[in-house]
């Protein structure tokens, strides 16, 4: 798997201070006045994402992108340092929608750039809002649709020596898989080693140790 010349574990935070909202360029504060069940008004402090495209209902995308090996299936997952937690961070990959892009061409390009892998996206079903995801709601509106992405790796363009991830130049990714079955006890032992777990990855791993509790 793909290991930058930089490493993600290279990467610390130095400062923090407070930032004000003429400066910031990615992300808005903004205060909601809402009506409780009681008619009550009431107000609350939300963050929102300046990037999200006119006309998107979504800011970006998930990739759960599954390896087919002969040995059984893998997740394709990223180790990439996130500075509001001054932690390299264990996650899927993902990115930010494009405007005019569907969720699953998004997936595919972003699957492409941050890993140099080639996928094909599974259709997004959006029958009753099954296809968005809230990541924080008691914080931010910021959602994304989850794309569940297969990869042949059979294929000439996802051999190792042939992958060329396109990213930029402030993105130090290092990619690695893991084998589904594995995944609960794989997030145990990275978070012991210091590691925060997306809560996506997370909530996988959660769903699959359930599932396997359950007899489900």
């Amino acid at each position: 798997m793909s290991k930058p010349k930089s490493a993600p574990a290279d990467a610390k935070v130095e400062s923090i201070e407070p930032l004000k909202g003429k400066d910031a360029r990615w992300t808005k504060l903004v205060k909601i006045t809402y009506r409780d069940p009681t008619g009550q008004h009431r107000t609350w402090e939300s963050a929102e994402r300046s990037t999200r495209p006119p006309n998107s209902s979504i800011d970006g995308v998930g990739i759960v992108a599954i390896l087919q090996k002969p040995t059984g299936p893998e997740l394709l997952l990223q180790k990439q340092f996130r500075p509001p937690t001054d932690k390299v961070c264990i996650e899927v990959p993902a990115g930010l929608i494009d405007a005019g892009e569907t969720p699953e061409e998004c997936a595919v390009r972003e699957l492409r750039e941050e890993t140099g892998y080639v996928g094909v996206a599974q259709k997004v079903e959006r029958m009753g809002g099954m296809g968005v995801m809230f990541n924080d709601p008691g914080f931010t509106n910021t959602n994304l649709c989850m794309v569940h992405v297969s990869i042949d790796t059979s294929l000439p363009e996802n051999q190792p020596e042939n992958l060329k991830p396109e990213l930029e130049e402030n993105e130090f990714i290092e990619v690695f898989s893991v084998p589904l079955k594995q995944l609960w006890s794989e997030c145990q032992k990275l978070e012991g080693e210091g590691y925060a777990i997306d809560a996506r990855v997370g909530t996988l791993a959660e769903g699959i140790e359930v599932a396997r509790k359950w007899g489900l």
